[in-house]
């Protein structure tokens, strides 16, 4: 067989938006690490929480009165402390989909969050940016809409996600107007909505049903929203006012807890876990009180740190196995799962990213997270989003792909008799007719890694990973063509954004 060059290899990948990025059904079963009776001592915690210590829905009277009126007096120091009876948190909780679809304007991109499926997605939040010409700095809207092309671009991410990084020269104010218009027309992926104050969300339903319709979102979910509880047992006025605006119009909220276990959770693993779960059911349960059937997807973010510093640490064995337990503890719900992805506290793309960040999303994609932000780009804790990162870790993520979405192949061809009729014993395989069917498919190749002898490594350059995924996002963007939109919508869209600001002081803070 005739070995294909470097060079022939790259130019049959796909980098153009035009296709599909579908998400993955899974194939194999997910890695379950507890029996029944240690998931039953978890149940049991959970629910002591819930009845006896409690959650506090603070500084929003609109959610106290929520809960007021399905008969729940909110108590506590502050008078908004929620216990509640576990067993009818639980049914409000089974009221959830244990999964549904996300549209997208390009059906083709749709996305289906629960069971089987799992979903990719960028970063989120960072305010700073790294690339290896111009190093770290704030983020600017040039960098976001760079970093969406090429996640639209990429066929291993699924979702858009919303903050890729944090357009740090739009005031606070009004960036969200930008990011949600950008990621409408520059992608056609589906996305999140803004959740820091309740008029952004609102402005991101509103954009929403502009490009859908107001009877697509009655049926559909059309955007999800990302937003984590203040631990301990803490819900803010963010939280409670974003699931009032997604809910109550159907469209899913996905609540993740964040807890440093030692600082916003006890350092125990346990521990932390329940609370975890406590706080995504008591969520869950208010968004049910809003409408019955709201879609809920709960969140995971449990990370240790380091109890000499404070720093978070990530790819550790904590955080790992909290992934496996709260896994089997969403199904056990019936609820989709939102876990973390490539994460690490790495300042750069060295072998420290790369060990965390493949520890920590192995384990998502074993444990089934049906949602998963994070999965590429992730750098320094969170702070900063680097654009080799991306390109890196959205390469590796089809390796996932294909072991979940094919796991192993029992067709019959994949059992190449007639290959071993055809090759005598101390023979090889590489010319047999089996392997030509087959070889273009046979095994996954990283479009970063460098295979080759060391004689055509050098001959090309001598690059690094991190040289080589420079230059491919810079390719990638030099490709890039925006997907057709309608062009009544995107007026529409613009006027919406051109207003809004109008009506919005510039605040930075």
């Amino acid at each position: 067989m005739a070995r294909r060059s470097r060079k022939d290899r790259r130019s049959t990948e796909t980098v153009g938006g035009a296709i599909p990025s579908p998400h993955i059904q899974r194939s194999v079963p997910h890695f379950d690490v507890l029996d029944e009776a240690q998931l039953q001592q978890l149940d049991q915690q959970v629910d002591w929480l819930i009845e006896n210590i409690g959650v506090a829905f603070r500084d929003d009277p609109v959610s106290l009165d929520i809960w007021r009126a399905a008969g729940v007096m909110p108590t506590g120091e502050h008078g908004d402390l929620i216990r509640a009876d576990a067993q009818w948190i639980r049914e409000l909780v089974a009221k959830a989909p244990s999964q549904f679809t996300q549209i997208s304007r390009n059906p083709a991109r749709n996305v289906t969050i629960g069971g089987n499926h799992q979903v990719f997605a960028p970063i989120y939040g960072a305010p700073f940016v790294r690339d290896l010409e111009k190093g770290r700095r704030y983020a600017a809207f040039d960098d976001y809409e760079k970093l969406l092309k090429l996640v639209y671009m990429h066929p291993n991410l699924h979702h858009g996600g919303l903050v890729i990084c944090e357009p740090t020269d739009i005031p606070v104010s009004k960036r969200h107007l930008d990011m949600v218009y950008a990621q409408m027309t520059l992608s056609d992926k589906p996305h999140l909505g803004a959740i820091t104050e309740k008029s952004r969300a609102q402005d991101s339903v509103d954009m929403v049903e502009i490009m859908f319709g107001a009877d697509a979102m009655e049926e559909h979910v059309c955007i999800m929203a990302n937003v984590n509880t203040n631990s301990p047992l803490l819900v803010d006025r963010v939280v409670s006012e974003a699931i009032q605006v997604y809910s109550s119009r159907g469209q899913a909220m996905v609540v993740t807890p964040f807890i440093l276990t030692g600082a916003m959770g006890p350092v125990s693993t346990a521990a932390s876990v329940a609370q975890a779960v406590a706080e995504s059911m008591m969520c869950c349960a208010f968004a049910q009180l809003v409408r019955p059937g709201a879609p809920f997807v709960m969140g995971n973010f449990l990370s240790s740190m380091s109890l000499k510093s404070g720093a978070p640490t990530f790819g550790m064995p904590e955080p790992v196995l909290s992934n496996y337990v709260i896994g089997q503890m969403a199904r056990r719900l019936g609820l989709p799962l939102r876990c973390g992805g490539s994460l690490t506290a790495s300042k750069i793309e060295d072998a420290q990213a790369a060990y965390e960040s493949a520890d920590s999303m192995h384990s998502t994609m074993l444990a089934g997270s049906n949602y998963t932000l994070h999965a590429a780009g992730w750098l320094e804790g969170g702070l900063s989003t680097g654009f080799e990162k991306l390109i890196m870790d959205a390469d590796r993520l089809g390796s996932y792909q294909k072991f979940l979405g094919q796991g192993l192949d029992l067709g019959p061809d994949a059992f190449a008799r007639d290959a071993y009729e055809q090759v005598a014993p101390g023979g090889h395989f590489l010319g047999s007719d089996h392997t030509m069917r087959n070889y273009q498919t046979a095994f996954y190749e990283p479009k970063l890694s460098d295979s080759e002898n060391v004689e055509s490594w050098e001959e090309g350059g001598s690059k690094d990973m991190r040289k080589r995924a420079f230059e491919r996002w810079n390719e990638m963007l030099k490709q890039y063509q925006p997907p057709a939109l309608d062009a009544a919508k995107k007026e529409a869209l613009t006027d919406y954004v051109a207003r809004r600001k109008s009506e919005l002081p510039d605040a930075w803070y």
